[in-house]
This record gives structure tokens, C-alpha cells and sequence, in this order.
């Protein structure tokens, strides 16, 4: 087997994302043949000794990604220092541990709605990574009654930290007394872009919910419980990172 870059052998493990890995890298806590190891190393796992924590890497899990309806209060995270309930939590250990499942991408803890999470690396690459614009559809009640122009402006992208953002699909779906319901189509996900822009706008979100990462919906889906992508899905996700073997547009994360 080719030598390959340490943080690809750990997610092809199932133990984590790749950026994990990275962070799990710079901890030292990963050694190769006896020296502990850095970014940028790599290793031949049929030939070299990698060991995290002191303990030799599992062999690669069977892939396996799962759609879960985060509730609020729940972090998209594997681990949480501070003892606060991550998504790993509401699946069962033979999924969360003996599998290797991980987020792919986060949905910060006041949202709720459509996470996948996944053992397969190359998959959370495609679908994170900055370089590609995979299509994520949220609604989102916001505060008053965006006019015209503020939507346009918000179709446009608003410059976040002096970055422009790309483009969003937008549409007023309902307006109740003091508060609208919007349906957005992002293809970025900046750290609560949408909760940043639509507090620029002056229409802070009331709720957020992710109805569908690309072609995998939420559906009916319950708070707090997940299913195996059906067989459509997983070859609709396939034909989307397909896509990403095509000319790439600019970085905009």
C-alpha cells in the first residue's frame, strides 16, 4: 500500500474527521514506528507502526453514513470538553465508537435540522471542503419583515470579516405578525453565516433549521433520530462529488 498522509489513515480508520486528525497531530498524540509525528507526515500502514494514544490504529470501518434531525442544545462535535451533549450521543455505541461515525460539517448548537455523519473520508472532504459549493437548504425565521432590497442584498451576499460571500437563493415563504419565514439555499458555510447576516440586515433569527444537505432531505424525520441513507441517496451524493472532478470554483470559505 502507498505511504499516504497520517490524517487520511486516521479518518480511513473511522476514528475521526481529517481536521480532528490535524488537531490530534499537533497534541502528539500520534507516533509512527516509536517518533511522534507531525503534520505533513506520512505512513504505509502495512508497513509502519502508527499508534495513537499508544494504541495501533483500528483496521478501515465499513463505510457508513446516517442522516440525523439534530435537536438544539446539541453540539456537532465528537467530544465536547465542557461535558455538553454532542451528536455522537444520540446513536447508538456501535455506530458513535465501534464505527467511527463523525459530523460531516457542523450545524452550530442553537439550529436544529439535517447533519450527516460519516465514517468515510472521502465523503466529508467533498462535502466540507471550501473549494466545492454543495447546495444546503435551510428555512429560517427571522425577526420583522425584510424588504425588497434587504432580501436582494442578502441574495447578493453580504462581506463577512471583509470577505465577500457567495451568492444565496432566497425566497419569503410566510410572514406572521412580527416575524418571516425565508426558505435560503446556501452554497457556503461560514461560522453562523446566516445568523450574522441576517443580524447585519436587522432581522436577527428567531429559528434555524437545515432542511437538506444536496440531495439528502430531512423529510419527517424526528428530533433526535437518524436512519441509513437510502441506496438513491448515497448514489445522488456519489454523482455530486463526481461533479467536483470538474473544474473548481474559487475558495470562498
Amino acid at each position: 500500500m502507498a505511504r499516504q498522509r497520517l490524517q487520511k489513515l486516521l479518518a480511513a480508520a473511522g476514528i475521526c474527521s481529517r481536521r480532528r486528525a490535524e488537531e490530534l497531530l499537533v497534541q502528539g498524540r500520534v507516533k509512527v514506528n516509536g517518533k511522534r509525528a507531525v503534520l505533513g507526515d506520512q505512513a504505509d500502514p502495512l508497513l509502519d507502526e502508527v499508534l495513537l494514544n499508544g494504541q495501533p490504529l483500528p483496521a478501515a470501518a465499513t463505510p457508513l453514513t446516517v442522516l440525523l434531525h439534530k435537536p438544539r442544545g446539541v453540539h456537532s462535535t465528537c467530544y465536547d470538553p465542557a461535558g455538553r451533549p454532542t451528536v455522537l450521543e444520540l446513536l447508538p455505541p456501535r455506530l458513535a465508537r465501534g464505527l467511527g461515525l463523525h459530523p460531516v460539517g457542523r450545524l452550530d448548537s442553537e439550529s436544529h435540522g439535517a447533519l450527516l455523519l460519516s465514517n468515510n473520508g472521502a465523503l466529508t472532504l467533498g462535502l466540507t471542503h471550501p473549494r466545492y459549493s454543495h447546495p444546503k437548504t435551510y428555512e429560517v425565521w427571522v425577526r420583522g419583515k425584510p424588504s425588497p432590497a434587504s432580501l436582494e442584498r442578502w441574495r447578493r451576499g453580504l462581506p463577512l470579516d471583509g470577505v465577500a460571500s457567495r451568492p444565496v437563493l432566497i425566497q419569503q415563504l410566510h410572514q406572521a405578525g412580527d416575524r418571516t419565514l425565508l426558505e435560503l439555499v446556501m452554497r457556503e458555510g461560514r461560522n453562523r453565516q446566516i445568523r450574522r447576516t441576517a443580524e447585519l440586515l436587522g432581522h436577527p433569527v428567531l429559528d434555524l433549521q437545515r432542511l437538506a444537505v444536496g440531495p439528502v432531505a430531512l423529510g419527517e424525520l424526528a428530533p433526535g433520530a437518524w436512519r441509513p441513507l437510502h441506496p438513491e441517496e448515497e448514489a445522488a451524493l456519489e454523482l455530486l462529488l463526481l461533479g467536483d472532478q470538474g473544474p473548481a470554483e474559487s475558495p470562498q470559505a
